[in-house]
């Protein structure tokens, strides 16, 4: 058996774990290096606090229409904390007992932690962008025009943290009309019309913004570029939240032109070091984190 096990709805019927146990859930998730991450971290913080040595973090492949028997049968099984990622994340959203005031305008969550009354969701996505945009391009979203690529989930946690940390400008660029419509208006009580703008069509953004890649343009080589940099005005930054490949058509036209990028990986070891923080009550070491990443990529390329 593989030191990290893809399980399914089926295991938990039987299932037996004496420790503390976490999970992410997914379809598919066999990509999915947040185990390693995770465990490197517990690992780390078990040297500190003995109870830590006792928790250990899986991974599930769960379809759609399984996610809400899944959720039962986790907390059942007295699972402490769950992750959730693609097509999970707006699936839960009514389906948590619980929803953090700072997620809800998301309208979708990405972190569990058990109750006894039940699930309580939380999204720490837009917290792990932002670190990373700062960590990775030392820039902040704080007084910036931002050209946001998509308008799905990942969209919707990026534009919602992108407002309320007081951007100047928030372009949303997204190919169909009614999904962009539909995350225009969710956002619009955020903020003043004046401030977000829509389009289906090529974006003008102004010189220096800064664009992030939310959709999933990109994921496969053959992927057509979710916007073509050489048409706009000269931007001050990319950030791509796919992290596998490291490289996409987008980072590679963007490097071609020397324009500073910068992928996912970023995001998702700080979201999952608030995730854990969120679960553990204690300081998560993010560096461990982010080695067990770069190795977990390695092994998988």
């Amino acid at each position: 058996m593989s030191a990290d096990p893809i399980h399914t709805l089926a295991d938990l019927d039987t299932w037996s774990f004496a420790g503390t146990a976490l999970a992410v859930l997914g379809h598919p998730i066999k990509h999915s290096v947040s185990p390693p991450m995770h465990n490197a971290a517990l690992a780390e913080m078990a040297k500190r606090d003995a109870r830590f040595a006792s928790w250990k973090y899986f991974r599930f492949d769960i379809a759609p229409d399984d996610l809400p028997v899944a959720l039962e049968k986790l907390h059942a099984r007295n699972f402490h904390g769950i992750n959730l990622t693609v097509p999970h994340k707006i699936i839960a959203f009514d389906r948590v007992a619980v929803v953090d005031p700072a997620a809800r305008p998301i309208g979708a969550v990405n972190t569990l932690r058990r109750t006894p009354a039940g699930w309580h969701g939380y999204n720490t996505d837009g917290y792990g962008l932002a670190t990373a945009i700062h960590e990775t391009l030392d820039r902040q979203l704080t007084g910036a025009h931002i050209l946001l690529l998509g308008a799905g989930g990942a969209a919707r946690g990026a534009a919602v943290e992108c407002l309320q940390r007081g951007c100047a400008s928030l372009t949303i660029v997204n190919r169909t009309q009614a999904n962009l419509d539909a995350l225009l208006a969710q956002l619009a009580p955020l903020a003043g019309a004046s401030l977000i703008t829509g389009t289906t069509f090529a974006p003008n953004p102004p010189a220096g913004a800064l664009i992030i890649n939310a959709t999933s343009a990109g994921l496969k080589p053959t992927d057509p570029l979710p916007v073509d940099l050489a048409a706009l005005q000269r931007p001050a930054a990319v950030f791509d939240m796919i992290y596998n490949p490291p490289e996409t058509p987008l980072l590679a036209q963007a490097r071609s032109l020397g324009i500073p990028s910068a992928n996912g990986l970023g995001m998702l070891v700080h979201q999952g070091a608030r995730a854990l923080e969120i679960w553990s009550d204690a300081a998560v070491p993010v560096d461990a984190m982010r080695t067990a990443v770069h190795s977990a990529m390695k092994a998988h390329a």
